[in-house]
């Protein structure tokens, strides 16, 4: 018994076993199983082999996986069970595939199932795989290819190839060779090819081509081919048999694809075997079959670049020999003539055209020519047309002429003004062979109108009118021009001022922005030089090559305003008033003149800022007038105390804002002129050397600040160079210092120049007292004391000491005292002036008699001095001291050996 009876045996033993078992328990049933189907070999996966249902006859339910396959006899995986809703279907997995020649035929497939009360089944399904007629396979070269087959001449007849084939089923075969002429035959039941003769090299073909046909009687045959190839020995010189030596090949050939096939023969008459050879020189383009001559090409050939495209033949010698060693050989021309084909594109260099064209262009006008080239060799490969030409927003404007040709014209109008009308148009041409396959290339042409100044500009309105004060100063804004122009693209105007602003000292005082047309003044403008300006303005469109231009009329009337100071002469001035002089007194006759370019002679007004003590002093008339006189207000008092001021420095405002007057006044500030008048008093009937400074101009120069925002770097670079400046003057002034620091400057102290004689000669030969006071002019003496020694009364600085009379007279003979050294040496005062009291302020507080004032005065009579200044001294009648002398201090002797003393800064201030 074999082992599928054995095996159904067992399956049916059990499938008896388990429906018992089911009969008796089961309320699961499997319905439509046990059951046997047929399958076909080779069936696709997922092909339903089965079906059958699972029922169950109370309310238990199947758990998800069930049923199941639990074995397989003979054990696989190509099964397996889909469960959908109780359907069940056995389905084909594909692995492994079912051969009905390699895999067993039958399968016995065991199904399980059980519900939640715990009944189970289990049924048999037995898969039967069927057998299809499948057709003869080759097992040799013939099923991919052909099989060559080399026969040597004079060679017995008898087997020269076997094929070799099966079949699926293992059905008998049938062989059969074609042509039947040929000298070959086959053997139906083994395949074996057979000579049937005897061949000659000489005579017989040099080869067989033999169609082998195998079929088993119910599929088609099978076909291959064997080429049998007769041998020739080497008797002769080879001889080549083709008589075409030239060929015509196109371009552009695959490397391996054949363009000819070398044949020759051997005549051989020796009785050894011999192989043809060939070779082929050069081999930059072509290789030969050295066994059969079989010629291809080597790589690619291109009709298009030289040398071929000067010359299209390529010559080649091809030579055969009958035997790799000592052979005879036979060489021949072999001639290709590379033929052009259609395999370049035309190609535009440059494919990207930028022509410029004006906006006024006519139509027919030629925008450009498009140049293509096609580097194939013979026509029509190398010819070719422009075609679609195309242009979005166009609007039809360009076209070819003719057509079909690289000429683009115009045939609309781009001027730029109309609406739509763009500064650059995009066009593309295609230029297309006119052969297959049809390859293009594509041309860009960006037209870009070029505007054309067709249009001045325009101001509206063509004249104006602004006005401005004459208060304004630099950067004010008058008013602004507006010009327009039609042409488009606008390309921007400039304005300029062309002529009408120059005044006196200006060549122009107006500057123009020229780009906005904003007019702004240079400098203040003055209505009393010129109170109206028409300026010519030009509008200038920015057109590089024709620009037109425009004018306009623009009238700029100066507002009058106050901006005039009040100017007086003389505006500085030293007069000298008595002490005696009588009140309303016009004091020297002194007036002041004054005239104003923007203001009446009735608009002065006058008033003493400062300088007025006791209000001695007053103008008459104080307004209303442009002539004013200086008279004495109040009396001069000294002698009750009232008065103690000598010098008086008198600030005098003139202001144009007298609003009494009737005349018009202008607009704008109060402007306030300035005189300084110095007023010396002197005490009636001393003869005087009057000493009066000369009038001078004083000028004021104000400036303003014309700083430009970028410029910002000005006065950056102006603060780091001061800055550096000072750092390298204060880095000199230190080590100056530290020098002098360790010098003795005793003899660099200068000394005073001796005065020849005096201002004024005395006349009286008395010895005079010279009384010296070093004091800064500007000292304010808040105190007063008698002097114990002349009984008369000084003034004195609390805080720095500083002294003088207060009853100022002026000295009589003053006699130079010289200076031997940096130390003060006063004389003594002659022994009849109050010779025994003592004096408040001496250098040991103790009194001094005559005796030591005669002792101090004959040792001074032996050092030099310093000496009052002439200028500043004047002799006195009464022997009294003048105004900012202080009192003397008490004479100190100079002990041997002691240092010289250093006048210290601010001691001397009138020396």
């Amino acid at each position: 018994m074999d082992l599928d009876k054995f095996n159904n045996i067992i399956n049916l033993f059990l499938l008896i076993c388990f429906g018992a078992i089911q009969g008796m328990s089961g309320a699961v049933t499997l319905v439509d199983l046990p059951n046997t189907v047929n399958v076909k070999e080779n069936s696709p996966s997922g092909m339903v082999v089965a079906s059958f249902t699972v029922t169950t006859t109370r309310a238990a339910t199947v758990p998800p996986g069930y049923p199941i396959i639990i074995n397989s006899n003979p054990l696989s995986s190509a099964f397996t069970i889909s469960n959908i809703n109780s359907k069940c279907e056995i389905l084909f997995t594909g692995n492994p595939i079912l051969d009905f020649e390699t895999a067993p035929n039958a399968f016995n497939l065991q199904i399980y199932v059980n519900d939640s009360e715990g009944d189970t089944d289990l049924q048999i399904l037995t898969i039967v795989i069927t057998d299809v007629d499948e057709p003869p396979v080759f097992l040799d070269n013939l099923k991919n290819q052909a099989v060559s087959v080399y026969i040597t001449e004079n060679s017995p007849q008898g087997t020269i190839y076997t094929v070799l084939a099966y079949d699926p089923e293992n059905k008998p075969l049938q062989y059969s060779l074609q042509p039947t002429s040929y000298p070959f035959i086959i053997s139906g039941e083994t395949g074996s090819i057979i000579s049937t003769k005897v061949f000659d090299y000489e005579k017989d073909l040099k080869s067989y081509n033999l169609l082998v046909k195998v079929g088993d009687g119910t599929n088609p045959d099978i076909n291959g081919t064997v080429i049998v190839y007769i041998v020739n020995t080497n008797d002769n010189a080879p001889i080549f048999t083709m008589k075409q030596t030239t060929f015509t090949i196109p371009e552009e050939q695959p490397p391996g694809t054949i363009v000819a096939n070398v044949t020759a023969q051997d005549a051989d008459d020796f009785g050894y075997v011999g192989n043809l050879i060939f070779s082929i020189n050069p081999t930059d383009y072509f290789t030969i079959n050295p066994l059969t001559g079989i010629i291809r090409v080597a790589e690619w050939i291109d009709r298009d670049a030289k040398p071929l495209r000067d010359n299209p033949l390529i010559t080649v010698e091809v030579s055969v020999i009958d035997s790799p060693k000592g052979g005879q050989s036979t060489s021949m021309s072999i001639t290709f003539n590379v033929t052009d084909i259609n395999d370049n594109p035309p190609v535009c260099i440059p494919d990207t055209y930028r022509p410029q064209v004006e906006e006024t262009a006519i139509i027919n006008t030629r925008i450009i020519t498009i140049t293509c080239t096609d580097i194939d060799v013979d026509p029509p490969n190398n010819q070719f047309k422009f075609t679609d030409l195309s242009c979005n927003g166009c609007n039809l404007i360009f076209a070819l002429n003719p057509a079909f040709s690289g000429n683009i014209e115009l045939t609309g109008s781009l001027d730029l003004e109309q609406p739509n009308n763009p500064l650059e148009y995009t066009l593309t041409v295609v230029a297309e062979d006119i052969t297959a396959p049809f390859y293009k290339d594509t041309a860009y042409v960006y037209v870009i109108v070029l505007p054309v100044n067709e249009n001045p500009p325009v101001f509206n309105p063509a004249t104006y009118n602004f006005s401005v004060s004459e208060l304004n100063g630099q950067g004010a804004e008058i008013g602004v021009v507006t010009a327009t122009d039609k042409d488009i693209p606008f390309t921007g105007i400039t304005y300029s001022i062309e002529a009408g602003g120059s005044t006196l000292g200006y060549s122009n005082i107006f500057w123009i922005d020229p780009n906005t047309g904003s007019i702004q003044l240079m400098t203040e403008p003055d209505y009393e030089t010129t109170s109206k300006y028409v300026l010519t303005i030009k509008a200038v469109d920015n057109d590089p090559t024709n620009p037109k231009t425009a004018n306009a009329v623009v009238t700029v009337n100066i507002l009058e305003a106050n901006d005039e100071k009040p100017m007086c002469t003389p505006n500085y001035y030293t007069i000298t008033v008595p002490t005696d002089l009588s009140p309303g007194t016009n004091i020297q006759r002194f007036q002041l003149t004054c005239t104003d370019r923007d203001s009446p002679p009735t608009a002065f007004r006058y008033t003493i800022n400062s300088g007025n003590i006791n209000n001695h002093f007053a103008f008459s008339p104080t307004a209303g007038s442009n002539i004013t006189r200086l008279i004495l207000a109040e009396p001069f008092d000294y002698s009750d105390g009232l008065d103690k001021q000598w010098n008086y420095k008198l600030l005098v405002f003139i202001t144009d804002d007298n609003l009494l007057s009737g005349a018009r006044q202008p607009k704008g500030i109060v402007e306030t002129g300035t005189v300084t008048i110095n007023v010396n008093v002197v005490i009636a009937g001393l003869t005087t050397v009057l000493t009066t400074t000369p009038p001078s101009i004083t000028y004021i120069h104000i400036a303003k600040n014309a700083y430009a925002t970028t410029a910002w770097y000005v006065p950056f670079i102006i603060t780091l160079g001061a800055m550096l400046l000072l750092g390298f003057l204060g880095y000199l002034l230190y080590h100056l210092a530290k020098y002098l620091s360790t010098k003795d400057l005793s003899c660099c102290t200068p000394k005073p120049a001796k005065y020849k004689e005096p201002p004024i000669q005395n006349t009286n030969k008395a010895k005079k007292e010279v009384v010296l006071e070093l004091t800064n002019v500007n000292t304010v003496f808040d105190g007063e004391a008698v002097d114990p020694v002349t009984g008369k009364v000084y003034e004195f600085n609390t805080k720095s000491g500083a002294r003088r009379w207060k009853d100022t007279q002026i000295l009589k003979d003053p006699q130079p005292i010289k200076m031997e050294s940096s130390e003060l040496v006063i004389p003594v005062l002659p022994s009849s002036i109050n010779e025994g009291k003592g004096r408040i302020g001496t250098a040991n507080g103790q009194k001094t008699n005559s005796h030591d004032v005669k002792a101090l005065q004959k040792g001074a009579e032996k050092k030099n001095v310093f000496g009052p200044d002439p200028k500043s001294l004047l002799q006195n009648p009464a022997g009294q001291p003048t105004e900012g002398l202080s009192p003397l201090p008490t004479p100190k002797t100079k002990q041997e050996g002691e240092p010289k003393s250093i006048l210290k800064k601010g001691d001397l201030s009138e020396v």
